[in-house]
């Protein structure tokens, strides 16, 4: 539960950097996070989360 609320806090900052910077437009922020809002309830949930799991346990132990 951590590792999620950390990278949710994460990507909401690397969101908002975007978006300041002018890299990414308001319009393609909304997609983005659709995306990951409509991919987090279909079956492939699961999967993703084990995978940053995996990822996140990778690099702690570099």
């Amino acid at each position: 539960m951590a590792v999620t609320v950390s990278l949710v806090a994460l990507f909401g900052l690397v969101l908002i950097f975007l978006l300041r910077s002018k890299t990414l437009g308001y319009g393609s922020a909304f997609i983005a996070v659709m995306f990951g809002f409509y991919l987090a309830s279909t079956g492939v949930a699961h999967q993703v989360n084990q995978l940053i799991a995996a990822v996140v346990d990778a690099v702690h132990n570099l």
